[in-house]
């Protein structure tokens, strides 16, 4: 007679329980998934679709009860981790987007805004033209693939187990906001150096022809100046962007949990 046993069962669903908490959480907050134009029912979708397609090649997850006490701490960790490596990922788009506002306040642009239904906010022209070229850039290098790929293997960088993440994780998260600021900086250098040789300029004319109109001349130059470092900076976005996205890639597994006593 065929039986099955508590544990047998207790077993097919935390091989499937545990690695979905992890993927959900992880499509729920990372950039491309995360945006209000992809439905909620897509991504439950997509989660679903990884967690059976990458299941059967996991670790053996660990023999504890999904309804008990420990088997609830090990979903809630699975779910922080996820959210911790989608921030990670989101971290590189945000200095995408921080150098595309450093762009448009230099050319005068700071007040042409326009509301972004994926983030439900007001962004600046220029910066959602930078994001848009770092996201189409994204997915010409295969990123979202790679995002799945970087998932399955963090099943053996960051065991499935009930001992919590170390402190080493959190500063990893630290670490890497400072990126924001610095790789924004410096995507946006080459157009804001452009604009401030133009500003330069400028002043000298006025200074040397206080009859002329600043106010009606210089907006014009800076804003074709700005126009025209952008184009040529198109060129070399390519490099910075892709070492961003590594960056991206290795934070996501640079979790780690504490280890046991």
């Amino acid at each position: 007679m065929f039986t099955i046993t508590t544990t047998q069962i207790d077993a097919w669903i935390v091989a499937y329980a545990y690695p979905l908490a992890r993927i959900l959480a992880f499509v729920a907050a990372a950039p491309l998934w995360s945006t209000a134009g992809i439905p909620r029912r897509t991504r439950l979708i997509l989660g679903f679709a990884i967690t059976i397609a990458i299941a059967p090649v996991l670790p053996a997850m660990p023999p504890v009860a999904p309804a008990s006490l420990a088997g609830l701490w090990i979903l809630a960790q699975q779910m922080l981790i996820g959210i911790g490596m989608g921030f990670a990922a989101r971290i590189i788009f945000a200095a995408v987007d921080l150098a595309g506002e450093f762009i448009g306040m230099q050319m005068g642009l700071g007040f042409a805004t326009s509301y972004d239904p994926l983030n439900s906010s007001q962004t600046p022209v220029i910066s959602e033209f930078i994001g848009l070229i770092g996201l189409l850039l994204f997915l010409s290098l295969n990123g979202h693939l790679i995002y799945v790929a970087t998932l399955a293997q963090s099943f053996n960088a960051i065991p499935v187990g009930p001992n919590p993440l170390g402190a080493g994780s959190w500063l990893n998260l630290a670490e890497l906001g400072s990126k924001i600021f610095s790789s924004g900086l410096l995507i946006a250098l080459p157009v804001v150096v452009a604009l401030m040789i133009t500003n330069i300029a400028l002043a000298v004319l006025t200074r040397a022809a206080p009859q002329l109109n600043i106010f009606a001349l210089g907006f014009p130059l800076t804003l074709m100046g700005g126009f025209f470092a952008l184009a040529i900076s198109m060129d070399y976005l390519a490099v910075p962007l892709q070492s961003l996205y590594e960056l991206a890639l290795a934070s996501l597994l640079g979790f780690a949990v504490m280890p046991t006593q």
